[in-house]
């Protein structure tokens, strides 16, 4: 599972939303009178800033009715938009820093509730302790929910607010993108999301999208899009009913007979298409977040859970079910771990005599082709991932790797190591040409689930373990 896709590959996308946003958004704007402010300059010199401050105290005054607040929500989206990245920054820290909660206030809501001199005394003092706990700038951001798109405009703001340098992130900068993770939590939640199979005669913006958020393995064109949505293949992503064209997740399946070993054979436009019907195993090849902006809130868990009911259901044939992931970390770890004496095995050192060092080996492009430098690697390096996946811890404990992460945190064992499996110079640099497949065996999920997250253990394959100890 891969996070976010290369920013390049989005940015027509971007585009695109973002000149329907304008457009709505002005329509409303309009829609009471005296609302629309007028443009600011786009870097918000403090003149302009002292008038966004009026425009968000307008938007806070609750006085007129629904399309006013509406439209005053609207207008000051509009004026976000129109801003550059340093006006934007300039905009996000005055609503961070001057619409965050009065310390003073609090601090008198403190003492008023351990001076209740009776229940009821105390009651009220909590609830006025709990309102000066809530800053002015969350009831901001919930006026964008009832916008279109306003949800999506959210989302992109919190993406904004991680993404910020060490220099901007201030403190009250750091509160107001935790105000924002909460918010969309709530928003977020399981129950709100719908389960959708995406297929060729989907909308072509939609498709669009998921060519643009592929972050696993590039989607190629309209050729590759269209075999990925074969009938032996399967794409299935989860939808908010407030961000109804945007998929949140998705996950591509390909619908096989036995355990896929490549990523290449996959992915093979030429290939013939198999038969989804006498399918015995289904592989999820490629899992993909698309908003950068709900990073945190999890729901990738549930979407393979639902993915497998979905499947089991409408092809009983089905038997496995498993994946074929990369193993991204696993190149930089043996980088960093070179410098150990025990790294190699002494019949692994012998082998590797007169070829170079594993490091060196590595860097070369086309190492994979070459039969002896491959054969004296193959060796230690799967040794390797199968102790780098079993047994390397993060500091919080969970597994180093974030692929294994995700799939054991979800009840998935270690089934397979598979050799040379994608040799794409993205697969090369990040897991040493090695993939791995992660099996959901239905009546252990959950077993395996509370035994990685309450103690660590990995469930693995015998072969796995094996590979593992040979040290």
């Amino acid at each position: 599972m891969t996070d976010r896709a290369p920013a390049s590959r989005l940015d027509g996308v971007f585009d695109r939303a973002l000149a329907n946003l304008r457009s709505a958004w002005r329509e409303i704007a309009g829609s009471a009178r005296g609302v629309l402010s007028g443009a600011p300059r786009p870097d918000l010199p403090d003149d302009d800033a002292g008038r966004l401050r009026e425009q968000m105290l307008s938007c806070l005054d609750g006085r007129g009715g629904e399309v006013t607040a509406r439209a005053r929500a609207a207008d000051l989206g509009r004026t976000y938009l129109a801003l550059n990245a340093a006006g934007r920054q300039r905009f996000l820290r005055l609503l961070a820093e001057e619409f965050d909660v009065d310390q003073r206030e609090i601090e008198r809501r403190c003492s008023a509730v351990l001076d209740a001199a009776d229940g009821a005394e105390r009651a009220a003092a909590e609830q006025a302790l709990r309102a000066a706990l809530r800053p002015p700038r969350v009831t901001l951001l919930r006026q964008f929910n009832a916008l279109p798109e306003g949800v999506k405009f959210l989302v992109d703001r919190r993406a904004e607010l991680m993404d910020m340098d060490a220099d901007a992130a201030t403190p009250a900068m750091r509160g107001l993108e935790q105000d924002l993770k909460a918010l969309l939590a709530d928003w977020f939640d399981i129950g709100f999301l719908e389960l959708r199979r995406i297929g060729w005669d989907a909308p072509a913006a939609l498709l669009e999208k998921l060519m643009a958020y592929e972050a696993v393995h590039e989607i190629r064109g309209w050729t590759d899009m269209k075999n990925r949505l074969a009938a032996d293949r399967r794409c299935f992503a989860f939808f908010h009913p407030r961000m109804p064209d945007e998929p949140l997740i998705f996950v591509e399946v390909a619908l096989l007979s036995g355990m896929a070993g490549r990523i290449d054979e996959l992915l093979d436009e030429s290939a013939p298409m198999g038969d989804a019907a006498t399918a015995d195993t289904a592989i999820f090849y490629s899992i993909s977040n698309c908003q950068h902006g709900l990073a945190g809130i999890s729901f990738g868990d549930f979407l393979i859970k639902r993915v497998v009911d979905a499947l089991a259901a409408e092809l009983p044939r089905l038997k496995a079910f498993a994946t074929l992931s990369p193993v991204p970390g696993f190149r930089a770890w043996i980088g960093r771990e070179l410098h150990r004496s025990d790294l190699l095995l002494p019949t692994e050192a012998r082998a590797l005599e007169g070829l170079g060092d594993v490091e060196a080996l590595l860097q070369r492009p086309d190492w994979y082709r070459d039969p002896q430098i491959a054969g004296a690697l193959r060796e230690p390096l799967l040794r390797l991932c199968a102790r780098y996946l079993l047994h390397e811890r993060a500091r919080s404990g969970r597994a180093l790797d974030p692929v294994a992460h995700f799939h054991l945190s979800n009840g998935a064992r270690v089934e397979r190591l598979n050799w040379l499996a994608d040799v794409s110079e993205k697969g090369l640099q990040q897991s040493a040409g090695i993939m791995v497949n992660y099996r959901y065996r239905l009546d252990d999920i959950e077993s395996n689930h509370e035994a990685y997250r309450g103690s660590g253990q990995v469930a693995a394959a015998s072969a796995v373990r094996s590979v593992a100890r040979a040290a």
